[in-house]
């Protein structure tokens, strides 16, 4: 009798070791492309990370520092932790970060309270550098400085005789030096606020006032205490920031204070400079995000011009950095005018832009650039929507040429080249296979393997393999006529002829993508395993696809999604292998909002839904995210009411499980307690899970644990059924 493939538990997918195999993050070749640098998780630990090097020319790896070193100062400041937040890091321990210097000889890392500069050719341990409570710390690109913030204040150290300089005096209360205000970091990844000049010898930096950000007193709730933070919070309509641009030259120390135009209501998405300290660029996007500059300032005179002007009657989305060319008077800058994200080649002089690539498929990004050898290398979604490919584009001759093809194998491929382009590091998975990481040349021969991670029968995921459920690929039509795509898992153990209950997973916000031929969620892959129809699909404004798929959310969110995702549904009940009168919803942050205008618009078709820290009311949300899509409340009054969940709650009749982190900074608490109110003042039962001391991303593993059971146990007993089984064979006693 052939036995039953070991299926998994949600107890195993946070246990150690990971069941991806080796967990790499962070892998960045160093800029002279001798080795490559990567954080790897302990095997006792999969959440605790290392810094280690793969040397190209011994064919070898090594640890260069053990995240154990760290003997004092290794709690995480409250400022740290937010900014972890934002990152998306919280949840990682040890060493979370670092950075090479410009030429390649030196690592910097902070670890608690020091820094530790590494030379990966030195045998000795790298010795801690004692700077206390800084943020963002840097390597000057000379390499012959540190910079940081502390006390909200730029710091620079001489690293030959540690010597220190506050650059900045004025830092404190509402005053922010060098720094990225808050909806800079989560809406526009602006993790800096503050870049060197390529010679060492300015630092432009972002200074932000908050003073006129309202101040919002939040309870959080942990488990033997509460505590009001204050927390200043802009939410739709009301100020921003206060924010300039300055440059300050070390030799002196002067500030020269940068003219950001007439409008002091804009946002500074962020400086770069250009070949040389001559030129510096900032990007100015208005309040409405209707309009976006790329503004030049010659550092000589003073004088500024507009480089590039992006408009939209929608919404502009925030642009890459500029990428300058070494050996041309010009700059690489990517645009949706098109319709599609192309890659434009300006002149610097002024005149019409050379478009690199053209047709109905769009970039992701720069990669690399080998003036040499007349070569732009992207990513991009140009085969397959649903892929992450790496492409050529010819630099003279742009859209004439066709792109070339670089990576051949299908699936979801991160790339990072080395400063010289002859040599990139490539992450490799498709949903059957966890990530590989190698370093290829830019014809993707094979140089060496860093972590080839075998799936054989020495891996952590090796028992799992026989009940691994493979992801099958679609694409229905939605109202419009436009292509929706989908992945769908089986249940293990599929029988034709009988039906399944249905995980339907959502997320559905602009600027996402979760339909991707990637190794993917393992928790789903467990759903998959417990008998469901496990179902995702893309709805109108997610990433990488064209304006005319984004563009319908303007103006009001929640109704074009629901559109799509019901469309998903409809198909879902017209297979014979789902019972749609057993459909579930789960989503997390926007996917939370959109559970709960599923259920409010299709109780009927959906049996019951799990919203896990949901926006409720978008007028409690950010600025910068809210005002996008439906620009002020005062100016769109009936586009907040009919996007949030509140108009809508009468159409709630099916089960809801409420999940909230008590101490969340992003979607605040507060969406969920006024959404308990009004649920109750309707008399509308459902079950609330609460998690005191909890962020937005419930970071901790004991956290994951908890709530992932908890939404297996909730879709046990309200979709798949009261005796806790889905279509699959029962498994007596567990769950919660």
């Amino acid at each position: 009798m052939q036995s039953l493939p070991q299926r998994l538990t949600i107890e195993r997918l946070f246990a150690n070791p990971s069941l991806s195999g080796s967990s790499l993050r962070e892998i960045h070749p160093a800029p002279d492309g001798r080795r490559v640098a990567y954080l790897k998780a302990r095997p006792e630990d999969q959440f605790q990370f290392d810094l280690w090097e793969f040397n190209l020319e011994a064919r070898v790896s090594r640890r260069l520092l053990d995240s154990g070193l760290a003997a004092r100062g290794t709690a995480v400041s409250d400022v740290q932790q937010a900014r972890n937040e934002r990152e998306r890091t919280a949840m990682f321990r040890g060493i979370t970060r670092y950075s090479w210097s410009r030429d390649g000889s030196l690592l910097l890392v902070p670890l608690g309270d020091d820094i530790f500069l590494v030379d990966p050719d030195a045998p000795t341990a790298p010795e801690a550098i004692a700077v206390g409570d800084v943020l963002d710390p840097q390597i000057s690109p000379q390499g012959r400085y540190l910079s940081y913030v502390r006390d909200q204040n730029l710091v620079i150290r001489e690293i030959a005789t540690g010597s220190e300089r506050v650059l900045t005096t004025d830092g404190g209360g509402t005053v922010h030096n060098a720094l990225a205000e808050f909806v800079a970091q989560e809406e526009m990844h602006q993790t800096s606020g503050y870049w060197w000049a390529p010679d060492d010898s300015a630092i432009a930096f972002k200074w932000f006032d908050e003073a006129r950000v309202p101040v919002i007193p939040r309870l959080e709730l942990h488990a033997g205490h509460a505590e009001v933070v204050r927390q200043r919070y802009p939410a739709a309509g009301d100020a921003n920031v206060e924010v300039r641009l300055a440059v300050v030259t070390l030799a002196g120390g002067a500030l020269d204070w940068i003219d950001l135009g007439a409008d002091p209501d804009i946002y500074l998405v962020r400086a770069d400079w250009g070949r040389d300290t001559d030129l510096l660029t900032y990007q100015r996007i208005a309040r409405d995000q209707r309009t976006l500059e790329l503004i030049a300032v010659d550092r000589r005179t003073g004088g500024q011009r507009v480089l590039v002007t992006e408009r939209s009657s929608a919404w502009v989305n925030v642009g890459d950095r500029p990428v300058f060319l070494e050996h041309q008077d010009g700059f690489l800058w990517s645009s949706e005018n098109s319709g599609h994200k192309h890659l434009y080649r300006y002149p610097l002089a002024g005149g019409p832009p050379v478009d690199l690539c053209e047709g109905p498929w769009g970039i992701d990004e720069v990669l690399a650039v080998d003036e040499t050898a007349g070569r732009v290398y992207v990513s991009a979604n140009r085969d397959a929507l649903c892929e992450r490919q790496v492409y050529a584009l010819d630099l003279a001759e742009g859209a004439a040429s066709p792109p070339t093809r670089i990576t051949l194998a299908d699936g979801w491929h991160e790339a990072e080249f080395a400063r010289n382009a002859q040599l990139f590091v490539s992450t490799w998975s498709d949903p059957n296979h966890p990530p590989v990481v190698s370093v290829r040349d830019p014809g993707d021969r094979l140089i060496a393997w860093i972590e080839a991670n075998p799936l054989d029968d020495t891996h952590p995921y090796a028992p799992y393999r026989g009940a691994h459920v493979p992801t099958e690929w679609g694409r229905l039509g939605a109202r419009d006529g436009q292509e929706l795509c989908y992945s769908l898992l089986r249940p293990l153990g599929f029988q034709a002829g009988r039906r399944y209950p249905v995980f339907l997973s959502v997320y559905g916000g602009p600027g996402v993508q979760i339909v991707t031929r990637q190794w993917g969620s393992l928790f789903e892959q467990f759903m998959a395993q417990e008998g469901y129809v496990v179902f995702r699909l893309d709805n109108r404004g997610s990433a990488r696809r064209a304006r005319r798929f984004t563009d319908v959310l303007d103006g009001v969110l929640g109704r074009h999604e629901v559109e799509d995702q019901l469309a998903g549904i409809e198909w879902l009940s017209q297979q014979d292998f789902v019972d749609s009168e057993r459909i579930g919803v789960f989503g997390w942050s926007y996917g939370g909002f959109l559970a709960l205008r599923l259920l409010c618009a299709a109780s009927k078709q959906i049996a019951a839904g799990v919203a896990v820290a949901p926006v409720t009311d978008w007028a409690l949300y950010d600025t910068f995210y809210t005002e996008r899509f439906l620009k002020r409340p005062i100016d769109n009054p009936e586009g907040y009411r009919d996007s949030g969940v509140f108009a809508h709650l009468d159409g709630l009749t099916s089960d809801l499980l409420l999940v909230h982190g008590m101490a969340d900074d992003n979607v605040l608490f507060t969406h969920s307690t006024r959404l308990i109110a009004a649920l109750e003042e309707r008399g509308i039962l459902f079950q609330f899970m609460a998690y005191p001391g909890a962020k937005h991303g419930l970071s901790t593993p004991s956290n994951q644990v908890h709530v992932y059971r908890t939404i297996h146990a909730f879709f046990s007993a309200h979709v798949a059924g009261r005796d806790g089984t889905a279509g699959g064979p029962a498994r007596v006693g567990e769950g919660l």
